[in-house]
């Protein structure tokens, strides 16, 4: 490592989505000092990557967007980006050490003014994983239009190091030879909040182990549908094509034990409804069907969410999806038993196919951090749900999916939750070292 720094704070924040924006915000606002440290180089989590969100189809940047920006300008919490946490440890009852890694940008933070003229200069396209990989981004790049803080990274391994982003740069921001930088931030309490991840779209054979033409995730989806996505409408990935016919598999990688995903995610089913919805707008014309094993509708507002879709004119099948196949011009052919029916193994083609993959844990603490995990993966909490952001260690909280699977209503609760227990143990400290 390069270089080496120390810093001290009330609290530490792992994770810089929905539920660690609001944990920071809350105990920001009660006058504590905020750390938070996150592995991606934006603020936002995979909420700013959403178009909407059920069951009122608001705009979900419209609702991450105002907690970025109160985060970054709060005067109680300090953003750290592109990080890797390394471990979280009890340096003495009342302190705790988190050895961060800050990853290099090859751009130096304080000198990049977010004008984006490097990149415009880069003359090297690569996929852009932030638009599903439908569209390109350059090799020196700031993630997306509204992300925080607003400071380019590079790519190297797709740079042909040519030296045009460094000659543009009016402020000589690039630096080829940038090095990690190993930080230690010391807390008295924490809160994870490390989000989710889908499960990976090749990992069922019987679906074409992601090798089928215009078979795509849920969040591929919620690209095609966002306003500033990679083609400002929704097309079909393989030829541009316009979808007539729509299809979604519920259950992709969820109440599945052969992926080892024997739970619901909970939420699959309610972002299903709501892009089939959207896709009802943006379509008219075109069919949208969802295949389901159970439809889970258990929000406030969310059964009338389900209803009024069916009202629109979109079709639902009970019955599971057994295989997916390649079928001409490049359509998707579903075989499946007709659960309501007769009970008949059927087959369908579709122009485009989404899979509502599950939700598994982004982050696991073995190894990194004393808390124990339960037997899904996500991180253990109380039997008691009087205290469900509880963990194996004093003073470090839990908070949103990385307690296990829920929608962003009830991410945003335990958030808060997270935020009074964390404050309430502060206090505690306090008072003990006052007396």
């Amino acid at each position: 490592m390069q270089t080496h720094r120390e810093m001290n704070f009330d609290a530490l924040v792992v994770g810089g989505g929905i539920a660690g924006l609001q944990a920071a915000l809350d105990l920001a606002d009660q006058n504590f000092k905020v750390a938070v440290v996150e592995k991606d180089a934006s603020i936002g989590g995979k909420m700013i990557r959403l178009s909407k969100v059920f069951p009122t189809l608001d705009c979900a940047s419209c609702i991450t967007t105002p907690k970025m920006a109160a985060s970054a300008h709060h005067e109680n919490i300090t953003l750290f980006t592109y990080c890797d946490l390394k471990s979280i440890s009890r340096e003495s009852d009342t302190v705790l050490a988190a050895r961060v890694v800050q990853k290099p940008r090859y751009v130096e933070a304080d000198k990049c003014i977010g004008c984006r003229q490097c990149e415009y200069g880069c003359p090297v396209h690569v996929p852009d994983p932030e638009q599903g990989n439908f569209s390109m981004r350059k090799a020196i790049y700031i993630p997306f239009s509204n992300a925080i803080p607003q400071i380019a990274l590079m790519d190297v391994e797709n740079c042909s190091l040519c030296g045009k982003c460094a000659k543009v740069c009016p402020t000589g921001a690039v630096n080829y030879f940038q090095q990690p930088e190993e930080l230690v931030i010391r807390a008295k309490t924490a809160v994870l909040a490390t989000g989710f991840r889908l499960t990976p779209l090749d990992q069922k054979p019987e679906y074409g182990k992601g090798k089928i033409l215009n078979v795509i995730s849920s969040l591929d989806m919620e690209r095609l549908l966002a306003p500033h996505g990679p083609y400002q409408r929704v097309l079909r990935p393989s030829d541009g094509k316009e979808p007539d016919a729509i299809a979604y598999v519920q259950c992709a990688g969820s109440r599945d034990k052969t992926l080892g995903v024997s739970y619901c995610s909970r939420v699959c089913c309610m972002y299903a409804i709501k892009q089939a919805m959207l896709l009802s707008g943006a379509l008219p014309l075109a069919d949208i069907t969802i295949y389901y094993m159970d439809i889970r509708a258990f929000g406030k507002g969310y059964e009338q969410f389900f209803q009024n879709a069916k009202a629109m004119g979109i079709e639902f099948v009970k019955a599971k999806i057994a295989k997916i196949e390649q079928a001409d011009n490049q359509s998707v052919r579903l075989r499946y038993e007709d659960q309501e029916g007769a009970g008949a193994v059927m087959e369908r083609e579709h122009d485009l196919v989404v899979l509502s993959l599950g939700m598994v844990p982004e982050w696991h603490p073995e190894g990194i951090c004393p808390v124990g995990c339960d037997t899904d993966a996500f991180i253990r909490t109380p039997m008691s749900r009087l205290s469900p952001t509880l963990t194996d260690m004093e003073g470090v909280f839990v908070a949103g999916v990385a307690a296990g699977p829920k929608d962003i209503v009830d991410t945003i609760a335990e958030a808060g939750a997270a935020a009074m227990e964390a404050s309430n143990y502060l206090n505690k400290l306090n008072k003990k070292a006052a007396a």
